[in-house]
């Protein structure tokens, strides 16, 4: 065997057996909307944040806390239909995939966040 076949050779041999060892990634989370049932079941007593910016804590009984930039606010949380309304701004879709969640408007790109137990803060 030439020198430059056995190379060829030796390196597809490789190759092929890395490829026979990967294994195949795990499929996504596929995101769901949620209903206003189980929006109230997954948000409520839990915060989603985007882990730099924003966070919200959706309390019991409707009680919002927020912080955005440092700066904490309270407010208000509730459900109308399918729909989450924070304040008075327009009513969200929610839409989770696993703990990822997103928060959908009409017209506007979705807020990303992560659900997750809440965050002591100062």
């Amino acid at each position: 065997m030439r020198p430059w076949h056995r190379g060829l050779w030796q390196g597809g041999a490789v190759l092929l057996f890395s490829l026979g060892l990967a294994h195949p990634a795990p499929a996504a989370e596929t995101f769901r909307q949620l209903t206003g049932p189980q929006i109230r079941a997954r948000l409520t007593g839990k915060e989603v944040t985007d882990e730099v910016h924003w966070a919200y804590r959706f309390e019991p009984g409707g009680r919002l806390q927020t912080v955005s930039m440092g700066r904490a606010r309270t407010g208000i949380w509730r459900l109308q239909g399918d729909a989450l309304c924070l304040n008075a701004d327009p009513c969200l879709q929610v839409w989770m995939a696993g703990t990822h969640v997103e928060f959908r408007r009409d017209g506007a790109l979705p807020e990303e966040g992560v659900l997750q137990a809440p965050a002591r803060r100062p």
